[in-house]
């Protein structure tokens, strides 16, 4: 049976092992990896799926800005034991984690991943027509989630790293 449940401390070496698995090391040159340096994952919206005491799945939720000033969350990675594929852990993993999310008020969601996959869970490419990223990214795989409705709707800019609200610049008139 399958338990998921908030990230805890003691879990990051099996999902460090888990993500070095599913995605390996080449996974730190990608675009996506250049929000996340420095930046810790948002602690309440960091999962992990438990089989018995192995760790089988892991989500991951990180603050990120587009335009400097809209807030949104960049999902990713999702991974999933190899041998454990086609259980639904990842699908169980994205709802509960999408559901979290909008739970704490969150707006939208960007990823990269793949469309096939991720279109189930409504994300769309449309809404990425208008961003950019500060790096190369198959523009098939960029996609957004509006968790509540309209937050993509014209949505533009350069997606870029978080920045504590109290550190943003601001343009005085």
């Amino acid at each position: 049976m399958t338990t998921l449940m908030q990230e805890r401390p003691e879990d990051g070496p099996a999902i460090e092992t888990l993500i070095d698995t599913a995605f390996g090391a080449e996974r730190f040159a990608k675009t996506v990896y250049k929000f996340r340096e420095d930046v810790p994952p948002i602690d309440e919206l960091s999962f992990v799926a438990y089989d018995r005491q192995t760790l089988v799945g892991t989500l991951r939720f990180w603050p990120i800005l587009i335009g400097g000033t809209t807030e949104a969350i960049l999902l990713g990675p999702l991974a999933v034991d190899p041998t454990r594929r086609a259980e639904g852990i990842g699908a169980a993993l994205m709802w509960h984690g999408l559901a979290e999310a909008q739970r704490r008020g969150h707006r939208i969601v960007i990823l990269v991943g793949d469309y096939d996959y991720y279109v189930k869970f409504g994300f769309k490419r449309e809404p990425c027509s208008r961003l950019d990223l500060p790096g190369w990214v198959d523009r098939k795989r960029f996609l957004a989630r509006a968790l509540v409705p309209g937050a993509v709707d014209n949505l533009s800019g350069m997606v870029e790293k978080w920045v504590p609200v109290e550190r943003r610049s601001r343009d005085v008139a």
